[in-house]
């Protein structure tokens, strides 16, 4: 089932101009629970501060989301956010979408060198004004987006811009009916979010784009740990070989590990294909000294303790260069509980190799018995000499 809640929030200071009238911030909360035999799942996905995504595995079919508004949009947020009853929360973690960062990619190799700084000032998400989501959500097919422009530069690069997340709740295992690329195995403990960049103008004409993502661990669990999984196999996800994902520690409990999961590529259109397919890097992981940038709906369900009794971390995932004919870039990632999906041959491409090295076998094999008995046959026409 879904759950929306969401409250208009009226945002006091300057006046904004015409092209972006009508971006008063909402207050968007959208939960999503799957509900088991025995247990829940709940994603709790806002735009409070800077874009969130909670993820809470409760050992109860009964558990449920409570949610104090007054404190949880006050200055101090901690406690805002909790699950009932308290002791049915087994394992919790989230992601947070936290800047987007623009840098020359002509010196993009400076950085490793020390040499002059490529970046312009970041996007600070947590800064952004964002529409209600209600109007989006699609309850058949378990979408809503939430979509956000940075009125701090209205007259700039977002003049006509926009950043969107498009989420999808839990759906049955496999590859729901036969959605764009990069087309990702889900599971039914697995969630869908795709980072989309509309219309946004770049500052420079080698400009590439870095969104940081910054995940909290109970330490518990263990550190993340960042993982390249590659494959011969790109039939889903044409040219495409190299999966990259985080994976936490192991666990004792029965759902094991969460995890988030994306393909290296992006794509320059709504409507994906290797045409307009564009190359996606990852930074190293950073675990090191890391704090979370408030507010975000993580420090009101982890509280204010976040900072030493979790781990923090952060990667930085690039989406190559902008130009006049790439206008939007959109990138796709899972997250999810339990093993994270691995691709695997269809049974169409098995059947086709199999074709494929069978049918010479089956030829050398048949030339083989050919020959030989030819060779019986000449033989058999001579009488032996005595």
């Amino acid at each position: 089932p879904w759950v929306i809640s969401g409250e208009p929030l009226s945002l006091a200071g300057p006046q904004f101009p015409p092209s972006v009238k009508g971006w008063l911030s909402s207050v968007n909360l959208l939960h999503v629970r799957a509900v088991g035999r025995s247990d829940t799942l709940h994603y709790v996905w806002s735009s409070i501060g800077a874009p969130t995504v909670l993820l809470i595995y409760t050992r109860s079919e009964r558990s449920a989301l409570r949610v104090n508004w007054a404190k949880l949009l006050s200055a101090s947020p901690a406690g805002a956010i909790w699950i009932e009853p308290p002791g049915s929360v087994v394992y919790a973690t989230a992601v947070v979408f936290t800047k987007v960062f623009e840098y020359n990619g002509a010196n993009a190799s400076a950085l490793s060198k020390g040499q002059e700084e490529p970046f312009y000032p970041p996007y600070d998400l947590a800064g952004f004004s964002w529409q209600s989501a209600n109007h989006t959500v699609n309850r058949t097919a378990l979408t809503a987006q939430f979509q956000g422009v940075d009125t701090s530069d209205p007259g700039g690069a977002f003049r006509n811009g926009t950043i969107s997340f498009q989420v999808r709740g839990p759906s049955p295992p496999g590859r729901p009916g036969r959605p764009p690329l990069p087309r990702l195995l889900h599971t039914a403990n697995s969630s869908k979010v795709e980072f989309i960049m509309d219309k946004v103008a770049p500052r420079g004409n080698s400009s590439r784009f870095m969104l940081e993502v910054v995940t909290v661990e109970e330490k518990g669990g263990g550190h993340k740990r960042l993982q390249s999984v590659r494959s011969i196999d790109d039939e889903y996800t044409p040219t495409i070989f190299e999966m990259a994902q985080l994976v936490s520690g192991p666990r004792n409990d029965s759902i094991g590990p969460n995890f988030f999961q994306w393909k290296t590529t992006a794509y320059g259109s709504r409507d994906a294909s290797r045409e307009n397919a564009i190359r996606c890097r990852y930074s190293p992981l950073q675990t090191a000294n890391r704090t979370l940038p408030g507010p975000s709906i993580a420090h009101a369900y982890f509280g204010e303790g976040l900072g030493r009794s979790h781990s923090v971390a952060a990667i930085n995932i690039s989406f190559g260069a902008d130009g006049p004919d790439r206008p939007l870039r959109c990138w796709s990632a899972l997250l999810g509980f339990g093993t994270p999906p691995e691709d695997a041959f269809s049974p169409l491409v098995m059947a086709i190799v199999a074709v494929g090295l069978g049918t010479p076998v089956v030829l050398l094999l048949a030339g083989g018995l050919v020959v030989l008995f030819a060779r019986r046959k000449h033989q058999s026409q001579y009488e032996p000499i005595n």
